[in-house]
């Protein structure tokens, strides 16, 4: 089920890492930042309520989704009250899901700043779109990513490799050639848009949106 899941949601646009028991999980919740967790609270080594006590003893911590074959409205009470913000009981809908998880996604946006702006260019991190002068500017999933990233955090340079982890998981095969294509073609977006230089190299350091 881990392995289909993670295949159903890369699909529907998420980027995903999977971890086979709960110490795994912590590990990664440990090395690498997350918006989303789905949790089985039945896992080897460390249970999923394990991995919850973990999770809130973060300073930031992800939106949790709890998925268990546990139907008790105890259980649900219990996990709920230990720190998740959603519960699904096994079997599930897919797309109930992904739903779900799209609305526990805009939960913790809507907790951001709702909206990116620099210049003449606005982005919507709940709506998932980008305008530049009024008229929208149209950018692949990963395109969007990079430019809500940049934007999150202008003035700081991210490498190569501090974007493939966190637009394309711990556990990807892509290469830093992946990410100067992927650069090339937001660049090129956004010039044709009127937002020359927006997207600017630091040489030894990686890529940035320069504060203004």
């Amino acid at each position: 089920m881990r392995d289909s899941l993670g295949r159903g949601l890369g699909a529907s646009g998420f980027t995903v890492d999977t971890a086979a028991n709960g110490i795994a999980a912590c590990q990664h919740l440990d090395t690498y930042e997350y918006e989303l967790v789905v949790l089985d609270l039945g896992l080897p080594g460390m249970d999923g309520l394990g991995v919850l006590r973990h999770i809130q003893g973060r300073a930031s911590r992800p939106r949790v989704l709890v998925l268990s074959a546990r139907d008790q409205i105890s259980d649900r009470i219990d996990a709920l009250n230990r720190g998740a913000d959603d519960y699904l009981v096994k079997p599930f809908s897919f797309d109930e899901l992904v739903a779900r998880l799209h609305a526990l996604a805009r939960r913790s946006k809507d907790a951001q700043t709702p909206r990116l702006t620099v210049g003449k260019l606005s982005l919507d991190p709940v709506a998932r779109m980008v305008h530049v002068q009024g008229e929208p500017l149209s950018l692949t999933p990963r395109e969007f990513s990079l430019l809500e990233l940049l934007l999150r955090h202008r003035g700081r340079a991210f490498s190569r490799g501090e974007i493939l982890e966190r637009l394309a998981g711990c556990e990807s095969n892509a290469s830093d050639r992946s990410v100067e294509v992927l650069v090339f073609g937001l660049r090129r977006k956004l010039e044709q848009a009127g937002m020359d230089e927006l997207v600017q190299t630091r040489r030894g350091f990686g890529y940035l949106i320069p504060k203004a």
